[in-house]
């Protein structure tokens, strides 16, 4: 068996119910933590998580139709990127690694896959961490511009007009070191804070990606709302949010803390959308003492 230092490892890959293979990763045993990737991203974001809380817990990452190790797509243009399609596609992988009920722990796009599991699937979540995300719309609130689904309705009606054309364009720019300049200068991430290295394969990982998917894929978070779930939500809850966070404003995550009965939030002071590789020793330290604090959690 394939370990992480002493820490065992198993992989694999679930089948969904449309054929497309679903590769997911547990590293360690005991009680599971599920990660849930952002959109256009892989399971690197989740390193430090994973070094943290393998020695005690099963952490498992996985891909997204479309991303990572995971299938392509058989059409880009056509095929199912709903939230919903991706929250079955959760369930899915929770029972090819054997877990029958997992903390969810959701990055952005992911906080709104692991909640809309409460909708359908609650007596298999023992609780959430939610980290930089909302509970559905997510567009309308984007960058604190009521337009931006208009103006991401409009980047993927140009993506689907030029096809393949796309990534000819725009792979060579995110592979150049004009990606990390821009994304630096616009402090789309914290400059004093990410590390090259940290921030370096999401880049590559966006353009691998098909333009297409990740566009449509983009959209449908718009199109999804778990707003009227949360207070509903029986199990602990910890949110993450970020004072500089250009993607999810803050107010989303007092917005969900305070409609989540008994939810516990944290604010990240100067972190941005990608506070997960930024200030991961504040983020494990907190989640650490959420988990220590819920006794159910606690590894046996």
């Amino acid at each position: 068996m394939e370990t992480f230092g002493t820490r065992p490892i198993r992989a694999g890959q679930a089948v969904a119910d449309d054929g497309l293979h679903l590769y997911w990763r547990a590293v360690g045993e005991g009680p599971a933590l599920l990660c849930n990737n952002g959109v256009g991203v892989s399971t690197f974001f989740w390193r430090y998580f994973v070094e943290q809380f393998s020695d005690r817990y099963t952490v498992v990452t996985w891909d997204y139709r479309g991303h990572g190790r995971s299938d392509p797509l058989p059409d880009p243009t056509s095929g199912e990127v709903a939230i919903p399609r991706h929250t079955r596609d959760m369930l899915t992988v929770m029972d090819a690694a054997g877990l029958d009920e997992v903390v969810v722990c959701g990055h952005s796009m992911g906080c709104q896959v692991g909640l809309e599991a409460w909708r359908t699937a609650p007596h298999r979540i023992r609780g959430y961490l939610l980290v930089l995300g909302t509970a559905g719309r997510a567009l309308e609130t984007f960058a604190d511009n009521p337009r931006s689904p208009f103006f991401f309705r409009l980047a993927g009606q140009l993506v689907a007009s030029l096809g393949d054309r796309t990534h000819r364009i725009v792979r060579p720019l995110l592979r150049s070191p004009i990606a990390w300049s821009f994304t630096l200068r616009t402090k789309l991430v914290d400059p004093l804070y990410t590390r090259k290295e940290d921030f370096a394969p999401y880049l590559e990982h966006l353009a691998v990606l098909d333009m297409r998917m990740f566009i449509r894929t983009v959209n449908q978070m718009q199109h999804h709302d778990a707003w009227d779930l949360l207070g509903g939500v029986t199990v602990p809850v910890l949110i993450i949010g970020a004072e500089n966070d250009a993607f999810t404003p803050i107010r989303l995550s007092r917005k969900m803390a305070s409609s989540i009965p008994g939810a516990e939030l944290l604010v990240l002071a100067d972190a941005s959308h990608a506070a997960i590789i930024e200030q991961p020793e504040t983020i494990n330290h907190r989640f650490e003492r959420f988990l220590r604090e819920h006794q159910p959690f606690a590894p046996q």
